[in-house]
């Protein structure tokens, strides 16, 4: 008793603060997941789960994934997705919060409004782009209908040429007040005084941008783009409700193809198998954010 009380004084009160989220973040995370890579390691599908049968069967199911056509073309389409999309989330993000760094009139009202795209539910914007491309009634065919420059309807969603254009376009969309925002707010712990010592040493506003503004945000820029990857890496339901992976697997992500083994051919292990490699991914991106954060540190 006496152990547990001298662990109950205020030099622990940092730990007995932090150990409900421990708790919550053991049940509800580290469990999933444990139980997530053993389903793994199992053969589990709908018709052996009804009997109770779970045999083990090593890494089976990961080396009959890597020979998957469907599953490499997850991988690819995964990789090509988050790249577009970080690429142009970034770079349309950046030029905005530059503008938006004027601090000009109606400033603080443009950036409230941005972040519209960013708090709409996700499905919904997905069901927004869904009749936007739409080949019988959407606006865009109807709009380039309406400045000749096309004369049949475009098959937007129908079609594995434009398919995945499509759902690039719509997480740009979404992505672009996040990286907007948090670049904004970098912009704004730059000193003023630095761009006015700058100017008086001759330096013009090119030379201002890549000596001063591009080194002090490179922090946020490394946060930007890392979280970016996350979340875009894994995005499930934007894709689910436009395509369903379609057609013919053209926009089928890591998340999206884990979700059809699963609950679509009822193959739980091999759904399972998916999921740890889109988690795998993810895990060495993180590790290597908190490398390179760390290593910023030390430097400073």
């Amino acid at each position: 008793m006496s152990k547990i009380r001298r662990f109950f004084q205020h030099e622990n009160a940092g730990l007995l603060f932090a150990l409900p989220a421990c708790i919550y973040m053991i049940v509800f995370v580290g469990y999933p997941i444990l139980s997530n890579i053993m389903l793994s390691l199992q053969d589990v599908t709908v018709m052996n789960l009804s009997r109770g049968e779970k045999h083990f069967i090593g890494l089976a199911n990961y080396m009959k994934l890597f020979k998957d056509g469907v599953f490499l073309k997850s991988m690819s389409n995964t990789l090509v997705f988050t790249v577009s999309c970080l690429v142009f989330q970034f770079l349309i993000g950046f030029a905005l919060a530059l503008f938006l760094n004027r601090n000009f009139r109606f400033a603080k009202a443009v950036r409230g409004l941005l972040m519209i795209p960013w708090m709409i539910p996700m499905t919904v914007t997905a069901l927004v782009f869904k009749l936007l491309f739409a080949t019988d009634i959407g606006v865009v065919n109807y709009i380039l209908h309406s400045m000749h420059l096309i004369t049949k309807n475009v098959e937007w969603l129908t079609s594995s040429k434009t398919a995945m254009l499509v759902v690039i376009i719509a997480n740009v969309w979404i992505g672009i007040p996040f990286n907007t925002i948090l670049l904004s707010t970098g912009l704004t712990t730059i000193p003023t005084e630095l761009y006015e010592s700058a100017a008086i040493d001759g330096a013009n506003s090119r030379q201002s941008f890549f000596r001063i503004t591009l080194p002090l945000l490179r922090p946020t820029i490394e946060s930007v783009l890392v979280l970016g990857f996350i979340y875009t890496f894994k995005v499930y339901d934007l894709v689910y409700v436009m395509t369903s992976g379609g057609p013919v697997n053209s926009t089928h992500l890591l998340s999206t193809y884990s979700y059809k083994q699963s609950f679509e051919l009822f193959n739980y292990s091999m759904g399972s198998a998916v999921a740890n490699v889109l988690l795998l991914i993810l895990l060495l991106v993180g590790i290597i954010y908190l490398r390179i954060t760390l290593q910023g540190e030390e430097d400073m």
